[in-house]
Parts: structure tokens; sequence; C-alpha cells
């Protein structure tokens, strides 16, 4: 599935950079390019990220790595 339009990345590809090690959706946008344009994705990623390592989210829906 296309996670971000923009680019044309799909969630495999921001899957494999999240197994590569990126954390943050800053750093999935500078291997991939996923979340790198207009932004709407990175909420997608964010998830993505979370699934990986088993973070969920907090209640506010912020975290800091993504400031």
């Amino acid at each position: 599935m296309f996670v971000c339009l923009c680019v044309g990345v799909t969630s495999q590809t921001v899957a494999a950079v999240v197994a590569a090690g990126a954390r943050t959706t800053n750093e999935v946008a500078a291997a991939c390019g996923a979340g790198s344009e207009c932004g709407r994705c990175r909420r997608t990623v964010r998830s993505i990220i979370d699934a990986h390592f088993g973070q969920p989210r907090s209640s506010t829906g912020a975290r800091d790595s993504d400031r």
C-alpha cells in the first residue's frame, strides 16, 4: 500500500527503513522521502514506527521525537 503519494513510497519501504534503524518521522523522510513533501502521511509513518518498536502513541498524539 502506498503511504506517501507525493513521492510514491510504500508501507513496505517505510517498514524496511524503520527496520534499518529509523526511529523518527524525520529520519524516515531523510531515508526514503516519505513525509518530506506535504506531510499528510506522517501520522501513518509514525504508526509504522510505533508498531515496529511496540510503542503506543500518547493520548495527545504528540511525541518529542517528531518535533
